[in-house]
Protein backbone atom coordinates (compact mmCIF):
# COMPACT_ATOMS: atom_id res chain seq x y z
CA UNK A 1 0.00 0.00 0.00
CA UNK A 2 1.34 3.40 -0.90
CA UNK A 3 0.77 6.36 1.39
CA UNK A 4 2.27 9.74 2.14
CA UNK A 5 3.42 12.02 4.93
CA UNK A 6 0.96 13.53 7.39
CA UNK A 7 0.45 16.78 5.45
CA UNK A 8 -0.42 14.83 2.29
CA UNK A 9 -2.90 12.69 4.20
CA UNK A 10 -4.55 15.83 5.57
CA UNK A 11 -4.66 17.36 2.09
CA UNK A 12 -6.32 14.20 0.74
CA UNK A 13 -9.01 14.45 3.42
CA UNK A 14 -9.61 18.08 2.55
CA UNK A 15 -9.80 17.35 -1.18
CA UNK A 16 -12.42 14.63 -0.61
CA UNK A 17 -14.83 17.31 0.52
CA UNK A 18 -13.96 19.58 -2.44
CA UNK A 19 -14.25 17.17 -5.35
CA UNK A 20 -15.12 18.58 -8.76
CA UNK A 21 -18.23 17.39 -10.64
CA UNK A 22 -16.40 14.89 -12.93
CA UNK A 23 -14.72 13.36 -9.87
CA UNK A 24 -18.05 13.14 -8.04
CA UNK A 25 -19.71 11.42 -11.01
CA UNK A 26 -16.88 8.95 -11.37
CA UNK A 27 -16.77 8.28 -7.63
CA UNK A 28 -20.50 7.45 -7.60
CA UNK A 29 -19.68 4.53 -9.90
CA UNK A 30 -16.29 3.50 -8.52
CA UNK A 31 -17.56 3.25 -4.95
CA UNK A 32 -19.80 0.37 -6.13
CA UNK A 33 -16.58 -1.68 -6.63
CA UNK A 34 -17.05 -2.40 -10.33
CA UNK A 35 -15.56 -5.74 -11.36
CA UNK A 36 -14.77 -6.38 -7.69
CA UNK A 37 -12.09 -3.67 -7.64
CA UNK A 38 -11.97 -1.32 -4.67
CA UNK A 39 -11.00 2.26 -5.47
CA UNK A 40 -9.94 4.94 -3.01
CA UNK A 41 -10.52 8.61 -3.70
CA UNK A 42 -8.05 11.41 -3.07
CA UNK A 43 -5.45 8.86 -1.94
CA UNK A 44 -2.04 10.10 -0.68
CA UNK A 45 1.00 8.77 -2.53
CA UNK A 46 4.24 10.31 -1.38
CA UNK A 47 3.98 14.06 -1.91
CA UNK A 48 1.04 13.59 -4.29
CA UNK A 49 -2.68 13.05 -3.87
CA UNK A 50 -4.17 10.70 -6.47
CA UNK A 51 -7.70 11.36 -7.68
CA UNK A 52 -8.49 7.62 -7.47
CA UNK A 53 -6.38 4.57 -6.67
CA UNK A 54 -6.92 0.82 -6.94
CA UNK A 55 -4.34 -0.86 -4.69
CA UNK A 56 -5.05 -4.39 -5.90
CA UNK A 57 -4.32 -3.51 -9.53
CA UNK A 58 -1.73 -0.84 -8.64
CA UNK A 59 -3.56 1.69 -10.81
CA UNK A 60 -3.77 5.44 -10.28
CA UNK A 61 -6.61 7.27 -12.05
CA UNK A 62 -6.21 10.98 -12.73
CA UNK A 63 -9.10 13.12 -13.95
CA UNK A 64 -7.70 15.77 -16.28
CA UNK A 65 -9.62 19.00 -16.10
CA UNK A 66 -8.58 22.64 -16.35
CA UNK A 67 -6.13 22.22 -13.45
CA UNK A 68 -4.00 19.98 -15.67
CA UNK A 69 -3.58 22.53 -18.45
CA UNK A 70 -0.35 24.42 -18.86
CA UNK A 71 3.36 23.72 -18.76
CA UNK A 72 3.72 23.65 -14.95
CA UNK A 73 0.80 21.23 -14.62
CA UNK A 74 2.28 18.98 -17.31
CA UNK A 75 5.60 18.95 -15.44
CA UNK A 76 3.87 18.05 -12.16
CA UNK A 77 1.89 15.30 -13.90
CA UNK A 78 5.08 13.88 -15.41
CA UNK A 79 6.80 13.91 -12.00
CA UNK A 80 3.81 12.18 -10.41
CA UNK A 81 3.73 9.51 -13.14
CA UNK A 82 7.49 8.89 -12.81
CA UNK A 83 7.20 8.59 -9.02
CA UNK A 84 4.33 6.11 -9.32
CA UNK A 85 6.00 4.13 -12.11
CA UNK A 86 9.09 3.71 -9.91
CA UNK A 87 6.81 1.97 -7.41
CA UNK A 88 5.12 -0.29 -9.97
CA UNK A 89 1.95 1.80 -10.18
CA UNK A 90 0.46 2.61 -13.57
CA UNK A 91 -1.35 5.88 -14.21
CA UNK A 92 -4.30 6.37 -16.50
CA UNK A 93 -5.55 9.85 -17.34
CA UNK A 94 -9.18 10.55 -18.17
CA UNK A 95 -10.39 13.86 -19.61
CA UNK A 96 -13.06 15.41 -17.39
CA UNK A 97 -15.24 16.04 -20.47
CA UNK A 98 -15.35 12.28 -21.16
CA UNK A 99 -16.67 11.61 -17.66
CA UNK A 100 -19.21 14.40 -17.93
CA UNK A 101 -20.49 13.00 -21.23
CA UNK A 102 -21.03 9.46 -19.88
CA UNK A 103 -19.19 7.90 -16.92
CA UNK A 104 -20.35 4.33 -17.66
CA UNK A 105 -17.90 3.58 -20.53
CA UNK A 106 -15.12 5.14 -18.45
CA UNK A 107 -15.85 2.75 -15.58
CA UNK A 108 -16.00 -0.22 -17.96
CA UNK A 109 -12.59 0.74 -19.40
CA UNK A 110 -11.10 1.13 -15.90
CA UNK A 111 -12.28 -2.38 -15.03
CA UNK A 112 -10.63 -3.69 -18.22
CA UNK A 113 -7.36 -1.95 -17.30
CA UNK A 114 -7.49 -3.38 -13.78
CA UNK A 115 -8.16 -6.88 -15.10
CA UNK A 116 -5.24 -6.57 -17.56
CA UNK A 117 -2.93 -5.43 -14.77
CA UNK A 118 -4.02 -8.34 -12.58
CA UNK A 119 -3.28 -10.80 -15.40
CA UNK A 120 0.17 -9.24 -15.87
CA UNK A 121 0.91 -9.46 -12.15
CA UNK A 122 -0.04 -13.15 -11.97
CA UNK A 123 1.30 -14.35 -15.33
CA UNK A 124 4.32 -16.67 -15.24
CA UNK A 125 7.57 -14.96 -16.15
CA UNK A 126 7.93 -16.88 -19.44
CA UNK A 127 4.63 -15.40 -20.63
CA UNK A 128 5.65 -11.84 -19.82
CA UNK A 129 9.02 -11.88 -21.59
CA UNK A 130 9.00 -13.96 -24.78
CA UNK A 131 12.38 -15.05 -26.14
CA UNK A 132 14.09 -12.27 -28.02
CA UNK A 133 14.57 -12.95 -31.70
CA UNK A 134 17.18 -11.12 -33.68
CA UNK A 135 16.77 -10.63 -37.41
CA UNK A 136 19.93 -10.11 -39.39
CA UNK A 137 19.76 -8.11 -42.59
CA UNK A 138 22.11 -8.30 -45.53
CA UNK A 139 23.37 -5.23 -47.38
CA UNK A 140 20.38 -5.30 -49.73
CA UNK A 141 17.98 -5.15 -46.78
CA UNK A 142 16.85 -8.78 -47.04
CA UNK A 143 16.52 -11.05 -44.04
CA UNK A 144 19.23 -13.69 -43.70
CA UNK A 145 17.76 -15.57 -40.80
CA UNK A 146 16.36 -15.38 -37.33
CA UNK A 147 18.04 -16.18 -34.07
CA UNK A 148 20.62 -14.74 -31.76
CA UNK A 149 23.59 -12.82 -33.12
CA UNK A 150 26.78 -14.82 -33.75
CA UNK A 151 29.32 -15.24 -30.97
CA UNK A 152 32.38 -13.04 -30.99
CA UNK A 153 34.80 -14.24 -33.66
CA UNK A 154 32.23 -16.23 -35.64
CA UNK A 155 31.38 -15.25 -39.20
CA UNK A 156 27.89 -14.74 -40.42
Amino acid sequence: MITGPRHTIKLGRKLRSEMQLPEVLLWRELRKRPGGFKFRRQHPAGEFVLDFYCARAKLAVEVDGAAHDGLDAARRDANRSAFLRSRGIATTRIPATTILADPEPVVMRLVEICEDRMRQQTAPLHQLAPKAQFILSDAAGGVEGAGPPPRAGEDL
